[in-house]
């Protein structure tokens, strides 16, 4: 079984993460900027992360055969401090053309405050004069529908953002038909107790399409299982579903996404090329 991980804060794992991701198939990791756990003080330490992102990140992904990407911003979650996020803002251009960059992400939103709906038309706006692809964060809870609302409605503004450049992450049940229906990819996020567990992952699906849809195991400090995607795949194939619909959801979709940035390439990456056959 081949996928690709397309979203995993691999900062927060170990090597043993990596080791096990490529054992079960993995062919690449993308890791979009996040929260550390703690709000960081100053634009500096986010230029640490970025290079950490950039530089370290990479190389020890490479020692177990992983191509790592990444994605760039300040987090939904520490936003609220405009004049930081400014400052941090002020700095990505210079990391965007770093081999391994992907676009801006994951922006978007955590209470769906004002502040949070500025930074994020900063970030929308940064994307668009750089042509870069765009990942979102959509809230958690109570706060996912009217944020998702929130962010649709900014996305769909502006004349220069195009839908299927833009994945919306974190999707449940009552956000994933809004996102797919206004022409944006929808990411599912497996976690062992909130976001998605495996079993509603693949309902979501079925009812609604495999077409613009990832399965991602944002894999970070909390309880998160790096290997949610090759798990859930186990599961599609309980259900009955076939070798080639496993692969196109969990390989080849992600894989169409990510092409559209020219700067991820990895080996025998060909739409369709040596996927698996049914059994």
């Amino acid at each position: 079984m081949r996928y690709i991980e397309p979203h995993a804060h691999m900062v927060s794992g170990t090597t043993d993460d990596y080791a096990a991701m490529a054992t079960a198939g993995c062919q690449a990791v993308c890791e979009p900027a996040f929260w550390a756990g703690f709000d960081r003080s100053s634009a500096r330490g986010f230029y640490d992360y970025f290079c950490q992102l950039t530089e370290h990140e990479p190389r020890r992904a490479a020692r177990y055969g992983l191509p790592h990407y990444t994605w760039l911003c300040i987090n939904p979650k520490e936003s609220e401090d405009v004049r930081l996020a400014e400052e941090v803002l002020a700095i990505i251009p210079e990391f965007l053309d770093r081999p391994n960059v992907l676009g801006i992400g994951e922006i978007g939103l955590n209470k769906n405050t004002r502040n949070e709906m500025a930074v994020l038309e900063k970030h929308v706006d940064l994307a668009a004069k750089h042509n870069r692809l765009i990942l979102v964060h959509t809230p958690h809870l109570e706060d996912k529908l009217k944020g998702t609302r929130l962010i649709l409605d900014l996305l769909k503004s502006d004349s220069r953002i195009q839908p299927e450049r833009v994945i919306i992450d974190h999707v449940e049940e009552h956000t994933i038909s809004m996102v797919l229906d206004a022409g944006f990819w929808a990411g599912i996020t497996l976690y062992p107790e909130s976001k998605s567990t495996p079993a509603r992952a693949i309902d979501m699906v079925e009812a609604c399409s495999m077409e613009r849809v990832w399965l991602n195991s944002a894999c970070d400090w909390g309880h998160s299982d790096p290997l949610a995607v090759p798990k859930t795949a186990r599961e599609m194939r309980r259900r009955g579903h076939s070798l080639e619909a496993i692969d196109r959801l969990i390989f080849q979709n992600p894989l169409r996404f990510l092409s559209q940035c020219p700067a991820f390439a990895i080996a025998g990456s060909a739409l369709d090329s040596a996927a698996p056959q049914t059994r």
